[in-house]
């Protein structure tokens, strides 16, 4: 038996699996981290962590399954983006890689787009998520760095380069950066900040090869050696395929670390807030969120029910959601981040609102979900809007797709049928598409998906929640409203000289009496 080897860069963990042509997963190997290192809208990684878990992934299958390692066809390794990787003429990292979190660029890019003017239509889209102001940024406060820099990378094509030696990008991953490659009207996005796009790899469909593994490479990948690496995409459009929806009418929703949900058609259209993206032969009107999956966490280690065990995440929110509800709804704003799609204000905060003696935490971890729920509505109805037509499905995916309420709330919120994949990890089995349509075992990534994805599940929003979600989404809409301006001047609060230290208490008193007053004679 052949297999491919198929690996998802997430956010906070590393996914790896031995794929056979059939779709079934004969080998699963996962690894949390690494670790961002975040503060006060600085996010960063060493991508050096990356190789290194990617090695250890590999050395867990070849462990449990060494004949079938041995026997990998290919490889093909999705990741998260809207993260930069900068290496230097020798191909080594000149610093931690930028997250999707980061946001300390904001201020460098409104001066790019004070540069820039309207004259160029990526101008408007420039914004602290952007990587040409993260370079933007990298030239006012690092300018050594800037100096010896020599190529951006994505983080699955930064390990494709350590596993072949060739540099390389796809079209979907670098879109915004290609974009700006663009001179129109005599505007260059990347002289404006003094660089020559030759920084930007060569440009490969996701389905060709990248380069064949290098030999001498550390113990298990050197048994690879000469094993085809496939170029890949990004773990949305990736996961996109592993759900079956990369194809027009249908729209995805993958909730993983954070949430990333869009629509695709025929033609590109354009929607206030959203990503419109070349899916090679699609077009998707959509994009990703700063929450998600992580806000669940961050709601459970509030209320002190998170533990580092696998799964823990899910059981306990399934706990919660078992509890009794309160018949008032509460309203939560997600923004626990910023926010990217649709807003890209990093300034924005989250909020709890109509909180009562009488709610506990399963109305909290209610709220979470429908706030998650009612952000995928907004991108939704601008999707259709721009599309003209409504979808015929959500395709969901990722670790919150296990969970058949939530699955229900967005049916519900959104007032479309929610469909989840038989398979639990949509970015690997979309990973062994790339690699096996590569091969050339399929056609197309069509026939493919046809092929491989397989239903487990679908949820129908159910009319007689409509007419209270309908309520509760237009209070939200309201309270997004209301709220955005009280964000912004917290935010600024907290860089500035209001922001308030935390208060100690004092040292105790002494437990020596105090000496007595006497009176004199």
């Amino acid at each position: 038996m052949s297999v491919v080897l198929a690996c998802d860069l997430g956010g906070t963990s590393f996914r790896a699996a031995l794929i056979d042509a059939d779709g079934a997963t004969r080998a699963q190997a996962m690894i949390v981290g690494p670790t961002a290192i975040d503060r006060m809208g600085w996010s960063e990684i060493d991508a050096t962590e990356w190789w290194r878990i990617l090695i250890e992934a590999a050395g867990q299958l070849a462990e449990a399954e060494p004949v079938l390692f041995a026997e990998t066809e290919a490889v093909a390794i999705c990741g998260v983006t809207r993260t930069q990787v900068f290496l230097g003429r020798d191909g080594r990292q000149l610093r931690p890689a930028m997250t999707w979190k980061d946001t300390r660029s904001e201020a460098a890019a409104v001066r790019l787009r004070e540069r820039l003017g309207d004259s160029h239509p990526e101008s408007a889209g420039i914004n602290a998520f952007h990587p040409l102001a993260r370079l933007a940024w990298l030239r006012e406060e690092e300018e050594a760095c800037f100096r010896a820099l020599a190529c951006v990378l994505e983080p699955k094509d930064y390990l494709n380069a350590r596993l072949t030696g060739r540099q390389a990008g796809d079209p979907v991953s670098m879109a915004r950066l290609l974009a700006s490659k663009a001179v129109v009207a005599g505007t260059d996005p990347f002289a404006a900040i003094g660089l020559s796009a030759s920084i930007l790899p060569p440009v490969l469909e996701p389905c060709d090869r990248v380069g064949p593994v290098l030999p001498g490479l550390p113990a298990p990948l050197d048994k690879l050696a000469g094993v085809p690496v496939f170029c890949s995409s990004s773990d949305t459009w990736v996961a996109v395929a592993g759900l079956g929806a990369l194809r027009p009418g249908y729209a995805y929703n993958i909730s993983g670390t954070t949430e990333v949900l869009g629509a695709i058609g025929l033609e590109p259209v354009e929607a206030e807030g959203l990503l419109s993206v070349d899916w090679r032969g699609l077009w998707q009107i959509g994009g990703p969120s700063q929450n998600g999956a992580d806000t669940v966490s961050w709601l459970l280690s509030l209320l002190g029910h998170q533990t580092d065990e696998p799964g823990s995440v899910g059981r306990e929110i399934k706990s919660l959601l078992a509890g009794r509800r309160h018949p008032q709804p509460l309203l939560f704003l997600p923004y626990l981040q910023g926010e990217r799609v649709p807003y890209w204000n990093p300034s924005l905060r989250g909020a709890l609102i109509g909180l009562n003696r009488q709610h506990g935490a399963t109305d909290l971890a209610y709220a979470v979900l429908e706030g998650v729920g009612f952000l995928n509505r907004i991108v939704l109805e601008r999707a259709e809007a721009a599309l003209g037509q409504s979808v015929a499905e959500i395709r969901f995916g990722g670790g919150a797709a296990a969970n058949p309420v939530w699955s229900q709330i967005k049916a519900d919120i959104c007032g479309r049928p929610v469909v989840v994949g038989a398979s639990k990890e949509p970015g690997l089995l979309g990973a062994a598409i790339v690699a096996w349509t590569g091969l050339g075992r399929f056609a197309s990534l069509a026939e493919a998906q046809a092929r491989l994805v397989v239903s487990a599940a679908r949820f129908e929003p159910e009319p007689s929640r409509k007419a209270a979600y309908d309520a509760l989404f237009a209070l939200y809409r309201r309270s997004e409203a209301a709220l955005a301006p009280i964000s912004a001047e917290l935010s600024i609060l907290s860089r500035s000289a209001g922001a308030l230290p935390g208060i100690h208490a004092p040292p105790p008193l002494s437990s020596h009496p105090l000496p007595q007053r006497t009176d004199p004679a």
